[in-house]
């Protein structure tokens, strides 16, 4: 068994291995299916197994030591001579990535294949004689070491005069690069073999969607209006808990949705992707960043908190000048696959099944020190919250609690010997079905942060609430006459309702221009009917202790 195949557990565990392992309750319960909204498509659901990705970024801002391309650079100067795009793949496989998504452009505008649509392109330097082809030579190196291939065509064009989003300053300009951008992508999606995701980072005013169906069908497609996935919203390679599939419709269509749009009642199936540098915060090798390489340790307290809650990783490993992946980060890279092999490849015992109560019961005296969830994603996300018992000694002991399962949860417990373990879904919509239910014994301490709550940094975050409290200035985010959506959005536990209110514009209290949702209790909906000196919101919430607020312009 290669390492690519291993993410969790060994193939009969059915963890991130595909669905076909005839369990006998994958067909039970289809009746009650509509009382889960949200439902992945089998393209998602795909993706979704693939759970750990590698990230490569190789641009001209390699030769300037910047994070964005300033356009300095001579054409010349680019000429990569010991590009090897196989050691990048056996890189991603000692990793233990599935796929492997190449920025082939970057905001700057240069582009790593035989472009026909510029002049600022890999054709234009002396490498291979102006020959050459990075993304075709990483779609091979994919093709060969078994990876799937994804490829980032930024809509940015800063050579061009394009802004975040593919944006240009006037109607005449922006024909010209809708024009152009789409010729970019007809080139880089047509002949390159099939993509098991497209990034357009920062959304994209161009329209791509009949690209997409038209040439990469099966495609998970990252921001734009034909999103299919997420940004979890934070370049920390973390994800909040709960970290919940579903949102909903409206904001899926943005484009832009984060996790801090996560709605376990949503119409929309759109999972969250996690990206994060192995030189973090660092995108880009420079010739000053290779102290911020991280260690060990600190992957896999990223490991833990994105693919143990359920989210996808992608981990950025950059080139450097010479087009190789440095020593010290392929070293870390390959001591994280290393190890997660180590703790996973292994299982005390294994089950999986349907209802509210689940028995893992092996061996006697069975040591553990990890459990790992996984639901049957097909139905839906259904639980809300469960609770781990372990037995041993004649008696039940609460081994750990939680709310969302989803995809995979990985929950450190007392090391101790069990007799049994026992997983007690105490809320759910609909039957809850586990795909699988994995104890392991590691050896090992988890990260110490597995359970720290993750920072999001999202465009519409407003603030946060602690001890059940929240005073929110908006003020600032609130610049024209329009409804507007508050969500509130829970570290732990689920938000109940929504008391003790107050809105106060210009210092004077509001009720009228103040509504609750109909549908969603951890919602509310603002009527500004005019800008106002200020904007203040106040109020109780009744379940989760804290968590984060965002604001949605309607």
């Amino acid at each position: 068994m290669n390492r690519r195949n291993f993410i969790l557990s060994a193939a009969s565990v059915g963890i991130g291995t595909g669905y076909a392992h005839g369990f006998p309750f994958l067909l039970e319960g289809a009746s009650d299916a509509a009382k889960t909204r949200a439902h992945p498509s089998a393209d998602q659901l795909a993706w979704q197994d693939l759970e750990l990705g590698m990230f490569v970024h190789f641009a001209p801002n390699t030769w300037q030591d910047l994070e964005s391309d300033d356009l300095s650079t001579p054409l010349s100067r680019i000429n990569p001579r010991d590009l090897d795009t196989d050691q990048w793949a056996r890189t991603a496989v000692a990793l233990g990535a599935r796929y492997l998504v190449f920025v082939a452009k970057h905001q700057g505008g240069f582009c790593m294949w035989q472009t026909k649509t510029t002049e600022y392109s890999i054709r234009n330097t002396p490498w291979k004689s102006g020959r050459g082809d990075v993304l075709a030579e990483v779609a091979a190196s994919c093709k060969r070491h078994g990876l799937k291939l994804g490829v980032y065509v930024c809509p940015r064009d800063d050579h061009f005069g394009a802004k975040t989003g593919g944006v240009c300053a006037t109607p005449e300009m922006q024909a010209r690069y809708d024009t152009m951008y789409r010729q970019q992508l007809t080139e880089v999606l047509g002949n390159y073999g099939p993509m098991v995701e497209v990034w357009f980072d920062g959304s994209t005013r161009t329209p791509v969607s009949d690209l997409l169906a038209r040439y990469q069908p099966h495609s998970m497609v990252f921001q734009g209006s034909a999103a299919t996935i997420r940004w979890v919203g934070n370049e920390d390679g973390y994800a909040p808990y709960p970290c919940w599939n579903g949102i909903d419709a409206e904001e899926a269509k943005t484009g832009t949705a984060t996790s801090l749009n996560s709605d376990p009642s949503g119409a929309v199936w759109m999972p969250n992707e996690v990206d994060v540098s192995i030189r973090r915060p660092d995108w880009f090798w420079s010739t000053k960043n290779e102290s911020k390489v991280l260690n060990v340790d600190q992957l896999l307290s990223i490991y833990y908190r994105s693919v143990g809650r359920g989210a996808q990783l992608l981990l950025n490993i950059p080139a450097d000048r010479s087009g190789l992946l440095p020593a010290k980060d392929t070293e870390a890279a390959t001591q994280l696959g290393a190890e997660i092999w180590r703790r996973f490849q292994d299982p005390v015992a294994e089950t999986a099944g349907s209802g509210s109560s689940l028995l893992l019961s092996g061996k006697p005296a069975m040591p553990i020190d990890t459990m790992v969830l996984a639901e049957d994603l097909r139905f839906g996300e259904r639980v809300r919250s469960y609770r781990l018992e372990g037995y041993k000694g004649g008696s039940w002991t609460l081994l750990g609690s939680g709310s969302a399962i989803g995809h995979k949860r990985i929950q450190p417990i007392a090391s101790a010997v069990y007799d049994k373990v026992r997983l007690t879904i105490t809320e759910s919509v609909g039957r809850p079905h586990l795909r699988s239910m994995v104890a392991f014994h590691t050896g090992q301490e988890p990260p110490t942060a597995w359970d720290a709550p993750a920072q999001l940094w999202a465009a519409n975050l407003v603030g946060r609430w602690e001890s059940h409290t929240f005073h929110l200035d908006l003020t600032s985010q609130i610049k024209a006459a329009a409804q507007y959506r508050l969500r509130f959005i829970p570290l732990a536990g689920t938000v109940k309702g929504l008391n003790n209110l107050s809105l106060r514009l210009h210092g004077v209290d509001e009720p009228d221009l103040l509504k609750r949702s109909p549908a969603h209790v951890d919602e509310l909906v603002l009527d500004i009917t005019g800008v106002a000196e200020t904007v203040a919101i106040s109020g109780t919430v009744v379940g989760a202790e804290r968590g984060s607020v965002t604001l949605q312009k309607l």
